[in-house]
């Protein structure tokens, strides 16, 4: 990616982030069902670790990990929509006739979805703090943990840009995102520890992509790491990442040429 790529994909980003910033109160809304599941359901189920297979003897120090993946997963589904919308407007038309690149105009979401889970991984991360989590794996962990959210992300917000390129209907993409969201939450390891889960259950989620960035969190978190786990689930979340944004792009491309 060329230097001039580079800062054109920073200058559309700045550009959705201040869309952001002046809409401080969806910030907020963004944050209202993290702590619902973070506080609600780290009450409702704490005696759950008294099974075993957590690795933990509190739950809410597992279930923070889960709670940050699946902030980062809801998230990025929606970006679609926001391409949607610049279609709908007009707005990615009227880029088209500027010199800017046009790997920006597609990247520039992903990259602002990646910050806003940074953020969002961050305060939650600090919310569990406060309501008694600890995290034996210190700043690296933590660091470790918000780079898996922020590739899970990257996989799905290109993916959903793909799909707004493609299906450009809103009811198409809340459809698909309605249908998606709750399978790949419970086939992974976010409330249960896989050794608590039905057999079938445990198989599925060693593919789900949403369970190999809980996995590296809650490895990387570990008071003795495994980073053997973190390597691979880290890796193989990089490389779905680099396929997605791939993807992406070619759909754009051949947006481009239907208009």
């Amino acid at each position: 990616m060329s230097t001039e790529t580079l800062a054109h994909t920073w200058y559309m980003t700045q550009r959705q982030l201040m869309a952001i910033v002046r809409q401080p109160v969806f910030l907020l809304i963004s944050l209202i069902q993290p702590v619902i599941w973070l506080f609600l359901f780290g009450n409702l189920f704490k005696r759950v670790v008294e099974l075993g297979g957590f690795g933990t003897t509190t739950y809410l120090d597992y279930l923070v990990p889960g709670i940050v993946v699946m902030s980062a997963l809801g998230s990025s589904m929606w970006a679609g929509m926001g391409t949607l919308e610049e279609i709908e407007r007009g707005t990615l038309n009227r880029f088209l006739t500027t010199p800017v690149s046009r790997s920006a105009l597609m990247n520039a979401n992903v990259v602002q979805n990646g910050i806003s889970t940074a953020c969002q991984s961050v305060i939650i991360v600090l919310l569990g703090l406060l309501g008694g989590a600890r995290y034996p794996g210190g700043a690296g962990g933590l660091i470790v943990l918000v780079a898996a959210s922020i590739l899970l992300g990257t996989v799905f917000g290109a993916l959903s840009n793909a799909l707004g390129m493609l299906v450009r209907e809103r009811e198409s993409i809340i459809g698909i995102n309605t249908f998606l969201l709750l399978p790949l939450t419970f086939l992974s390891s976010a409330f249960m520890a896989p050794a608590q889960m039905p057999s079938w259950m445990a198989t599925i989620a060693d593919f789900n992509p949403v369970n190999w960035a809980m996995v590296a969190g809650r490895s990387a978190l570990a008071a003795d790491p495994d980073w053997g786990d973190v390597l691979t689930r880290g890796g193989a979340l990089l490389a779905l990442a680099v396929v997605a944004v791939w993807l992406s792009t070619r759909t754009f491309r051949s947006y481009q040429k239907s208009v």
